[in-house]
């Protein structure tokens, strides 16, 4: 069905260029839109002529039109006017309203479709025979973007990005769920991943002209096949999980873009516990004093020069050197090799991702 918004909106459109009064009823007579205020007094009359034979009627002034989908009566439409054109003007507003039904019964089906092709709820043939009968290409370069806004605002979200998309007759703007706003973008040839960045930026940008502010989108990898559109929905929302937990500041994240807490993600709660307990010896980085702390975290910044992190951190080169020896004491890992940053590197990131989901070792939180 056609919100009343919509309905509203066509009427006061044909309104504004015929100069006849228009208003639409339910089949049970109750009004839906109006552009006069003595709407409401033909309800009973609209009601009437719903379970009458005829599809067309006049009652003094009135004239009242049946508004048919696939044979099966949805609306009544009321049209009132001094000048010999109102029957016509009624028939064109009629024929409009069906026209806007067709619309969005098409724009249903093809939502329902791809919201059945990200959760794989169709058999392969079925993609194929749907996608051809909804005229979407089947050979198609394409990406999903997962974008999350702030609680409350998705369906003014939801509208926003189609609107965004609007004039993109081979791009889909659906929700599979009601927390976020999935767009299945077709890519161009030769379109990079630094493009597709920009599309993100731009989403952003225009959500942030709508007032939607905290906004987060995460996104898949291209794929050339309708059937494999799942698989980059998937892709897009593993990055969304993976960006929470190891890239928390960052609004755009991609999937080829994770690195290694991709394959962290992955890794079973036990193999983890086991790979602590072995680097770190029982002990967690949250046991390292902040000055400790502080200074892994620059040495990494800093791609382990010593120099430029001992600069950075306005101490002197020795200082940071005994640092790192101390450290080295403690965890046996030597952070000027690489082959020991790495490890530590990864230690560090496992732990991150056992805090994300709040496991417990040895009776406390790593």
């Amino acid at each position: 069905m056609i919100s009343n918004q919509i309905l509203q909106s066509t009427l006061e459109g044909m309104k504004g260029i015929t100069r006849v009064d228009l208003c639409i009823t339910d089949t049970e007579g109750s009004l839906l839109a109006s552009t006069f205020q003595e709407a409401e007094t033909q309800e009973s009359a609209a009601y009437t002529f719903a379970n009458s034979p005829a599809d067309a009627q006049v009652l003094g002034s009135y004239q009242f039109f049946k508004i048919f989908d696939d044979n099966q009566l949805e609306y009544i439409l009321i049209a009132r006017g001094a000048s010999e054109d109102v029957y016509m003007v009624g028939k064109l507003a009629a024929f409009q309203v069906e026209n806007l039904l067709t619309a969005y019964k098409e724009r249903f089906d093809r939502d329902n479709f791809i919201k059945n092709l990200l959760l794989d709820n169709l058999l392969l043939i079925d993609i194929y025979n749907r996608a051809k009968k909804l005229q979407i290409e089947e050979q198609a370069r394409r990406v999903c973007f997962v974008i999350e806004t702030e609680t409350g605002r998705e369906m003014s979200a939801l509208e926003t990005v189609r609107n965004i998309y609007a004039n993109r007759g081979h791009d889909f703007v659906t929700a599979v769920d009601g927390r976020t706003i999935i767009l299945v973008r077709e890519v161009r040839e030769g379109e990079s991943f630094d493009e597709l960045d920009h599309a993100a930026r731009e989403v952003i940008e225009g959500l942030r002209a709508a007032e939607i502010l905290d906004v987060n989108i995460a996104y898949g990898t291209i794929v050339k096949d309708i059937k494999d559109v799942s698989r980059s929905y998937k892709e897009a929302m593993m990055a969304r999980e993976v960006g929470k937990i190891f890239y928390p500041g960052q609004t755009i994240v991609a999937y080829n873009k994770l690195g290694i807490g991709r394959l962290i993600y992955q890794l079973p709660s036990s193999l983890c516990k086991m790979f602590i307990s072995e680097i770190f010896e029982g002990k967690t980085p949250e046991q390292f004093d902040e000055e400790t702390l502080q200074t892994i975290n620059k040495f990494f910044e800093n791609s382990l020069n010593v120099s430029e992190t001992s600069r950075q951190l306005y101490i002197h080169r020795n200082t940071l050197v005994y640092r790192l020896d101390k450290l080295q004491k403690t965890t046996g890992l030597d952070l000027r090799v690489f082959e020991d940053a790495i490890t530590f590197k990864i230690a560090l990131m496992v732990v991150k991702y056992m805090n994300s989901k709040e496991e417990v070792f040895d009776g406390r939180k790593f």
